[in-house]
């Protein structure tokens, strides 16, 4: 789903008489709340949805594909997210 595809679901789930452009406004402020939320306190949960969390990876060694030498990647953090049984069942 695209963010146009996004904006035009939302639009019509919430059966409201808005703009694009203040849906738009309205997903764009929500996702980046989330994305502050998550960066704040490492863990976001919605439920009924699931929750997002912050994972720390640990540096490891690694491949270049193109030359087959042995690389170092760095130690890094990213997010993970894990539905609620509900949601997992809807898929």
């Amino acid at each position: 789903m695209t963010k146009a595809e996004l904006i035009e679901a939302v639009i019509k789930a919430a059966k409201a008489d808005t703009s694009k452009a203040a849906a738009e406004g309205l997903i764009d402020a929500t996702f980046a709340t989330i994305g502050k939320a998550i960066k704040k306190e490492g863990r976001l949960s919605y439920p009924g949805f699931g929750t997002f969390n912050v994972k720390k990876r640990k540096a490891r060694k690694g491949r270049n594909p193109r030359t087959g030498e042995t690389i170092k990647i760095k130690a890094s953090k990213t997010v993970s997210f894990k539905p609620t049984p509900k949601l997992k069942e809807s898929l």
